[in-house]
């Protein structure tokens, strides 16, 4: 009789498993991951992101719109090449898989430093944490979306890549990758609402 050990079980199922199988299944929980537990992404999101200006709406609409993306995101897409090159360039491996995994150590950071979940902290031990957590990340600007090694410099590079990004800078609603009519053109944007009266 064949006696299998649990190592040489998984490595067996490993190489019966093609890898990009196993790399669809890991993206797919994770993005269930996101989906199912809005709430630590969002108390990321108002920790990183300028919430006083944004508000609790704008927050809660940049952290879906950062689920969106990561649901949408799928590996191997053709991406538009850039100006005055005609090299094809496509995406790479998903990174929700390891940005699952950070939510998680931010939770069980909060909960090892202060015996509660990191969405039931304050916006400054949050803020802590993250600031620890981005240790050893380099800060001097932001990467693509993608390319983030950490979720919360995800979450700000996605948010500051947004059209909502461009109007709060220049508080005026500029609407930029919209369309706007020849006969707009010439007007200049409409300035931004306060968040007090939306």
């Amino acid at each position: 009789m064949l006696t299998l050990s649990r190592r040489g079980f998984l490595a067996s199922l490993a190489t019966a498993l093609p890898l990009a199988v196993l790399v669809r299944r890991a993206h797919a929980a994770a993005v269930v991951h996101l989906q199912t537990d809005p709430a630590t992404l969002g108390a990321l999101a108002d920790a990183v992101l300028p919430a006083a200006a944004l508000g609790t709406a704008g927050v809660t609409r940049a952290a879906a719109a950062f689920r969106d993306w990561g649901a949408n995101y799928h590996e191997g897409a053709e991406l538009v090449h850039g100006y005055g090159t005609s090299r094809l360039r496509r995406t790479g491996p998903s990174p929700l898989t390891r940005w699952s995994r950070q939510l998680d150590d931010l939770d069980a950071a909060a909960r090892a430093k202060h015996q509660r979940a990191f969405r039931a902290l304050t916006r400054a031990q949050r803020e802590e944490l993250v600031r620890a957590a981005l240790n050893g990340q380099r800060l001097d600007r932001l990467p693509a979306v993608a390319a983030a090694g950490h979720v919360a410099l995800a979450v700000l590079a996605h948010f500051y890549d947004s059209p909502e990004a461009t109007d709060l800078c220049y508080q005026a609603r500029i609407g930029r990758t919209t369309c706007r009519p020849l006969s707009a053109s010439s007007r200049r944007p409409l300035p931004m609402v306060k968040v007090s009266e939306r």
